[in-house]
């Protein structure tokens, strides 16, 4: 008997080489499979995917009201400035991981026109004041429970973070 007798080999495709092609067909379709899952997540986690809506990037900031050491004020204000606009809440895991950052970056870069703000959409105002206070946070916080500006920027899961240039 021959051992590498092709004609036997190809009969019934349970030979050699048909185990062989069966496996190279198997890797061939994981890697074309693990290719594409790799490139959803790429997508999805790209800055301007933003859950299938296109991108601000390079749109003026919508405007919007907020208290500013204790008196009115709105985005405009702020033109000038590069302003680091931040969504967050107190009861998100990433968003209380990042304040340390955030509260960093105030620090090291407000002298130089850098202003770091933060929109809570906390609901339990308390919540808010006690983790300002015990986290010492001196970056200027506004309180929105009602969601408005988030809204108005698209923003719906938190955080997120918005860089607006001097000109808005």
């Amino acid at each position: 008997e021959v051992y590498g007798d092709s004609s036997r080999a190809d009969s019934g495709g349970s030979g050699i080489i048909a185990g062989g092609a069966g496996t190279l067909l198997r890797k061939l379709m994981t890697g074309i499979a693990l290719a594409g899952a790799a490139g959803l997540v790429l997508l999805f986690a790209s800055p301007s995917y933003r859950q299938g809506e296109p991108s601000l990037a390079g749109s003026r900031a919508p405007e919007f009201a907020f208290t500013l050491d204790g008196k009115p004020a709105k985005l405009a204000d702020l033109r000038g400035h590069v302003v680091v606009l931040n969504f967050w809440a107190t009861w998100c895991p990433p968003c209380v991981e990042e304040m340390p950052s955030l509260e960093r970056l105030h620090q090291q870069m407000s002298a130089r026109g850098v202003m770091v703000l933060g929109v809570s959409v906390d609901e339990d105002a308390e919540a808010y004041e006690k983790f300002l206070r015990e986290r010492q946070i001196t970056f200027p916080t506004y309180l929105d429970p009602s969601k408005k500006i988030a809204a108005s920027y698209e923003t719906f899961m938190y955080p997120e973070t918005y860089i607006i240039g001097p000109d808005g």
